[in-house]
């Protein structure tokens, strides 16, 4: 039983550190786009905000388990296959980019805009800006986001198990629930308490050090 759980363990670890990396590095870019555009940027463009502020809301409303089904076709065409471990990261990243899309933009929005404008007074360009007191002043809050996601994903990883894609959920379901074995839903369900609890705690560390 222990041999199941600790390989279910880190393929779980595995989904979710891939899937957060992937989330992070792609959701970043239209957070930035959603920033500079915003009425409130540095670049207000209506247009281009609203389109992509339409896209991330689209794609945010859409439940996992729904959004796991309905991209299969493109999942297949990036990892090969649909089912497994790695390929459960595709459905995983997917729902996890507008997620942190938006986050990183509140992020990023709620810079204080005395700053901004002492920046600019001070003749620094809109990259400088963005990079130099956007980004900047961000970083605590967007790794608020970032740990808010890397919890959500574990969820999200346990409900992709259930569907073929391996970790800890895939082992409750199969060897505890289909074949009664309490022990299994109780050891699964202790290990994901502790990896959040764990997660939780490192990036409240982290946040003081870096506030």
């Amino acid at each position: 039983m222990w041999t199941n759980i600790i390989n279910a363990s880190v393929q779980t670890l595995y989904m979710v550190f891939w899937s957060t990396l992937f989330s992070v590095l792609l959701g970043f870019i239209p957070a930035v786009v959603l920033t500079l555009t915003a009425p409130d940027g540095l670049k207000p463009n209506k247009a281009v905000y609203e389109i992509l502020s339409f896209i991330v809301n689209v794609f945010r409303s859409f439940p996992f388990i729904i959004l796991l089904v309905i991209i299969i076709p493109f999942t297949r065409f990036i990892a090969g296959k649909s089912i497994g471990t790695t390929a459960a990261i595709v459905p995983l990243t997917v729902s996890a980019i507008p997620y942190i899309a938006r986050v990183f933009e509140t992020s990023l929005r709620e810079t204080d805009r005395g700053v901004i404008e002492a920046a600019r007074s001070f003749g620094a360009s809109d990259w400088q800006i963005l990079f130099r007191v956007y980004i900047k002043e961000s970083i605590p809050r967007m790794l608020n986001g970032i740990i808010l996601l890397i919890i959500s994903l574990i969820g999200y990883s346990a409900m992709a198990g259930t569907v073929g894609g391996g970790g800890l959920g895939d082992i409750a379901i199969r060897y505890g629930y289909q074949a009664y074995n309490t022990e299994y839903l109780i050891y699964c369900s202790i290990i994901l308490i502790v990896f959040v609890q764990l997660i939780q705690m490192a990036g409240n560390y982290i946040f003081r050090k870096l506030s």
